[in-house]
């Protein structure tokens, strides 16, 4: 009887271990969100930073030691908004500003910090994020047992459209120079209903091919809306409907020889835009 309830015991533990490892790997997914993302000229807008899905969700306390870079691109040129940035217990200090008409790209950066996860729950969320390249290397050198260790970092963008006028497509679609990024190739808010919108991965300055890329709508973000695999040129296509919130996020690794603390260096970089209340916009 007694090992009857300790053999039960361990395969609870188990199922829980293994119904934990998705929640935990979603919660790396990390992005910017405004109050509005369609907001007047002159107004503030409150913004916090999200990390995870569903039940797991939260706002980031905003750490502004781990804070590498947070900068808007606009028509008037670039500006450094780190000095805008609330450090609190949710993150809702922060209040943005939006003086010029058109579309605002702010673009986020953090300091790397070392994660250092189980074999099952690294190789799970290894799994579900597509890094197929680390979990080759995990096999090829007999690491596949073993902890999962990397430092990981965030990038995060985000579309603020102010005025009536989104401005120049130029503005979405020139990359900002983060090492992980998605590049919208139009511009969200210039689309007609029944138009896709093709982004574009780039790492390290190149398009990244066999990227898994997703599309999240935050009004419902237990799941993601649609995954996608990017082609041979770092591209994905999304078919966005024209009212909601919108995450697009991915997650790419690469391995860290002669790292005696981590295997893996891994990037999380996200892409936020959305839509007033009310009917599809035209």
């Amino acid at each position: 009887m007694r090992f009857s309830m300790l053999r039960k015991a361990r395969a609870l533990t188990l199922g829980a271990m293994l119904s934990l490892a998705p929640a935990v790997a979603g919660a790396h997914d990390y992005w910017l969100q405004p109050r509005d993302f369609w907001v007047a000229p002159g107004g503030a807008v409150p913004m916090s930073i999200q990390v995870g899905h569903g039940p797991s969700r939260q706002a980031w306390p905003i750490d502004l030691g781990r804070v590498v870079l947070f900068r808007s691109r606009s028509g008037a040129g670039d500006a450094d908004r780190r000095g805008e940035l609330r450090s609190g217990p949710t993150g809702e200090e922060t209040r943005l500003i939006f003086k010029n008409p058109g579309v605002h790209v702010l673009a986020f950066q953090t300091t790397p910090t070392l994660s250092d996860l189980p074999a099952l729950r690294f190789n799970d969320y290894a799994r579900e994020e597509g890094l197929t390249s680390a979990l080759q290397w995990r096999d090829a050198h007999g690491q596949t047992d073993k902890p999962g260790r990397e430092f990981y970092s965030r990038r995060a963008k985000a579309l603020v459209r102010v005025g009536d006028q989104p401005g120049p497509d130029a503005l979405v679609t020139t990359p900002v120079g983060l090492n992980l990024e998605i590049v919208p190739e139009r511009n969200p808010y210039t689309l007609s209903a029944d138009e896709a919108l093709p982004v574009r991965i780039i790492f390290e300055g190149r398009p990244l091919a066999g990227a898994t890329v997703k599309l999240t709508n935050l009004d419902f973000d237990n799941r993601p809306l649609a995954v996608r695999q990017t082609d041979k040129n770092g591209r994905a296509v999304f078919q966005v409907p024209r009212r909601g919130t919108w995450l697009i996020n991915v997650i790419w690794t690469k391995p860290t020889p002669g790292n005696a603390r981590a295997d893996f260096e891994t990037t999380f970089s996200s892409l936020t835009f959305g839509y007033p209340a009310g009917p599809a916009k035209p």
